[in-house]
Order: structure tokens, then C-alpha cells, then sequence
């Protein structure tokens, strides 16, 4: 694992990123890890049934925004760690799509964090989603406008 990344569906273990932040040499400094994850829902906001995700994304770009993120985080007083991970391909209902930590001092520090991780990576990262409807029509939403 890594700080960052964007994967195919499956490569993201949990495990893997909690074992990750565990190995940071400031961990002695964490009394709290804050986690999102982000799953495929069955409904879009105006209602219509959801029966398969497709995301794309531009891998080197989306990482590197991902990176820049996960650095102004870590830079924060009581955080010490930031990890943004997302799932391209496709998907189908209740499958992972997109994991954020933050590993900090207290949930003072790293609730914030985390929301604002979320926020940006979703409105700043170059990934797209394509949202099959039970109807048979499907469309592409850039990503965070949703």
C-alpha cells in the first residue's frame, strides 16, 4: 500500500491501509484514526434506481492531486498521516469505491481533517462516473459535481 492511489476494484484492502498507518514512524503520536468509506448507492439524488457505476479516472493526475491533498493535510498540527485511495472500473451496488484516513492527535484534529480530505479529493480529483439507471439509461457525471 501506499499513501495514495487509484486501483481497480478489489486491490484496496482495509487491512492494508490501517497496517500502513500503523508504520508511520509518528505513530506513537496517534490517539485517533477518522475513516470515510464510500460505497456504490442504489439511488441517485432524484430518486432513479442505481444499477452499475463505471468510474474512470486520470490515474497520474488524480494521484498527484491526491498527493497534494494528503500532504496539506499531514501538514496540519495533530495530523500525522493522510491516505486517499480510489476504485476505478466497474462496479456494482455496495461495492468500494473511495477510502479516506486521517491519523491524528484526537478527533478534535483528524474529524475536520477528514471531511475537508473528502471535500477536495472529490471536487479536485480528474475522475468521472458513468451511473447506469434501472431504466437503461446511463450518463457520465463529472465527478464531486454530482
Amino acid at each position: 500500500m501506499s499513501r495514495v492511489g487509484i486501483h481497480s476494484k478489489g486491490e484496496v484492502s482495509i487491512e492494508g491501509l490501517i497496517n500502513f498507518v500503523k508504520a508511520n514512524e509518528r505513530f506513537s503520536e496517534v490517539g485517533g484514526v477518522a475513516c470515510f468509506f464510500g460505497f456504490v448507492k442504489g439511488f441517485v439524488k432524484k430518486g432513479e434506481k442505481v444499477t452499475g457505476l463505471e468510474l474512470e479516472a486520470y490515474k497520474d493526475r488524480a494521484e498527484e492531486t491526491f498527493s497534494k491533498i494528503s500532504e496539506d493535510i499531514k501538514n496540519r498540527p495533530g495530523i500525522v498521516d493522510c491516505l486517499i485511495h480510489h476504485v476505478t472500473g466497474k462496479l456494482d451496488l455496495g461495492d468500494l469505491i473511495f477510502v479516506v484516513m486521517v491519523a491524528g492527535r484526537s478527533r478534535r484534529d483528524v474529524f475536520p481533517a477528514l471531511v475537508e480530505a473528502v471535500e477536495r479529493a472529490k471536487s479536485e480529483a480528474a475522475i468521472w462516473k458513468k451511473e447506469t439507471l434501472a431504466s437503461g439509461e446511463s450518463y457520465w457525471v463529472e465527478y464531486g459535481k454530482e
